[in-house]
Parts: structure tokens; sequence; C-alpha cells
């Protein structure tokens, strides 16, 4: 296992600063206590790199995300800009699609700490652990665009490669969990979601030991909150993954708990972040929630920089300093942002129990 590693910081907009520097914390503390060396570089991105280097994300930028080993990303976007030509979101996409990381990684899971916070039931989000797989540099996000004062347009546009290649992933994810894929489409109305159920059903083949089924987008939104626990990975097209994940946020309680990790192909670079937006209307304050930032680190130790030990242990903190009740306002609790992380720092490293 290597044991020194090149993490490009973004930090962006709002309480990204915040969430990534409460991340850095917790990485130092458990990569130095596994005799793992961190190397940082941090740069501008959204609204951030607008206002100071006049685009959503450099040249300069994009390479040296290429050059790292891991990108830990905060949010991006700032109503400053929400009419402006350049938005802090684009930013993102581009890095997206530079470092082609095409599948989207975003693990739910019903926290028992947590089964309170949420707005459901405890009977409905009790034991839910789902991966949503969603496909990151295609359909309408990426498609060609036409926008004006009385026509506007979004192409949607997907190829059997690009179906093909998050459809392996999540397959693969499958094979390692409970054996079922959940692909969701809109093949009633849509070619695009034709042609994505026929070339899953295609990989499937590849699969025997993996069941699959179709659900419609609009039935899928329903099932996660009805019964969240019939899914185990869910794989879905850009458009209807972004907004799937952002509601089965209600399960763990809050959208400061998801994680996610954008991967490409193998020995390039993954691209880290929370799930959550950049939230200016609470940046500074000292209330954001740092565990969905916290998790994406332990995600990245996991499948970019290949340590599961240090991913462990990241996670450990995570679980036992929620365990032990500290919780931001919007999990119900009266911790800050530092509070928080230092509970992880503790606990990170200090084995099963609460000490």
């Amino acid at each position: 296992m290597r044991d020194s590693f090149d993490i490009l910081l973004l930090p962006g907009d709002g309480i990204g600063p915040e969430v990534v520097n409460a991340a850095r914390a917790v990485m130092d503390v458990a990569a130095e206590h596994f005799g793992v060396t961190l190397r940082y570089e941090e740069r501008k991105i959204g609204g951030a790199a607008i206002r100071e280097e006049g685009e959503p994300v450099s040249d300069e930028t994009l390479e040296a995300a290429k050059n790292s080993d891991a990108v830990l990303l905060g949010a991006v976007g700032h109503p400053d800009f929400d009419r402006g030509p350049a938005r802090p979101e684009a930013g993102l996409l581009k890095l997206r699609k530079h470092l082609g990381a095409f599948a989207n990684l975003r693990p739910v899971a019903a926290i028992p700490a947590l089964v309170s916070a949420s707005p459901l039931k405890e009977e409905i989000v009790k034991g839910v652990d789902i991966l949503i797989i969603r496909e990151l540099t295609g359909g309408a996000y990426f498609g060609e665009k036409e926008e004006g004062e009385e026509r506007a347009s979004d192409l949607s546009l997907y190829t059997r490669e690009e179906v093909e290649r998050v459809a392996r992933v999540a397959f693969e994810a499958a094979e390692g969990r409970s054996g079922r894929v959940t692909s969701v489409d809109k093949a009633n109305v849509m070619a695009t979601g034709r042609l994505w159920r026929k070339v899953v059903e295609d990989v499937a083949g590849e699969y025997p030991n993996v069941a699959l089924d179709h659900v419609l987008v609009d039935a899928a939104a329903m099932h996660l909150v009805r019964n969240p626990g019939r899914f185990d990975v869910m794989l879905t097209e850009n458009l209807f993954g972004d907004i799937l994940s952002d509601e089965a946020a209600m399960l763990p309680g809050s959208m400061g708990m998801l994680p996610s990790a954008s991967l490409g192909l193998p020995g390039t670079p993954g691209i880290f972040e929370p799930v959550h937006g950049s939230a200016p209307d609470i940046a500074g304050q000292g209330v954001a929630n740092p565990y969905a930032t916290i998790l994406s680190a332990a995600m990245m130790f996991r499948h970019s920089l290949g340590r599961p030990d240090v991913a462990g242990a990241v996670a450990r903190g995570v679980s036992v300093a929620l365990e032990a009740g500290f919780r931001t306002p919007d999990l119900g609790g009266k911790q800050g942002t530092e509070q928080v992380t230092e509970a992880v720092c503790r606990w990170a490293t200090a084995g099963e129990g609460v000490t």
C-alpha cells in the first residue's frame, strides 16, 4: 500500500471552505495514525474562482486535478451569479468532464443514532442501505443547449458506451452487496430511457448472480419514501440521479449526511464531495454540518488512495461521534462545526468505543 499522496482541495463557495477544513483536520489525524503522508494543494472553483480568476474553473486548476491522486471538493454555487454569464456550477461540470468522472457513487444509509432525525417513520427508515450510482458526464446536463427569452432546450443524449460503462460499475458494486440492481429510467416516454433499458439488460447478461429490475423514475421517487428497503443498488442517468439522491437525503435525516465519490477509469483521480450545496445563508456562522464531507474523505481513502484502514478509522470517528450525541442544528443538535470535527478527530483513532 502506498503511504504518500497528493490531494487537491477545492473548497468552493458558501460553507465549502468550512466543511473542507473540517475534513482536512480529520484526514490529518487519521493519516498520521497510520503513517500516511498527505500533501495538499488548494485552488479555487465555482463563484470563488469567478471572482478571482474570471471563470468558474481555470485550466491550471484542471491540470492540478489531473496530476493529483484525488480531489476533495466542498460546494459550488452562490446567488450573486444566478443571472451572470458564468455560473459556478459550470466549473464542477467541467472538472468532472476533464477527469472523465462518469460514475457518481452516493451511499445512503440509515444511521441508527439518527433514525429519529428522519421525517419518515422509524419502521420505514430502519436498516436502509442504498447505493445510488448516477451517470455523471452525459444526459441533459452536457447536451447541446439553446437559451433565450421565448424558447429554450436542453438536449439529453446518451450513447451505448456511456450507459454500458456506468452499468458495469453498478453490477460490480451489487456483486459485493446484496446482489440487486434497480435501473431507473423513463422508458415509457423517452427515447434515451428505452436505449438505457436495453443496454442495461444487455450488460446484466454478464452478471448472472445479480438480479435486475426496472423502475420508472416517478415510481422510484415514491418508493424511496414509502418502501426504501426494496432498493440495494440504484442505477440512474444524470438528471434523475441528481434528483433522487437529494430526495434520499431524508432517509438519514439531512443532506448534510450524504457523501459522494465521482470516479472514472482506473488510475484517474476521483472527485469526492458532499451531496449538499453551498448554503450561503449559513456560511461563516460555524454551524455547517461537516459529516458528509468527512465521509467523502473516507470514500477518498477507500476508492482513490487504496487505504481502507484509514477510511475505516474516519468512518468510525463519525459513527462514534453521532452515537455520543454530537449533532449540528440540521440534525436537531446544538453543536457547531468545530465541536463536531473535534469529536470525530478524537474517536477516529480511539478504537471501537467511546472513551
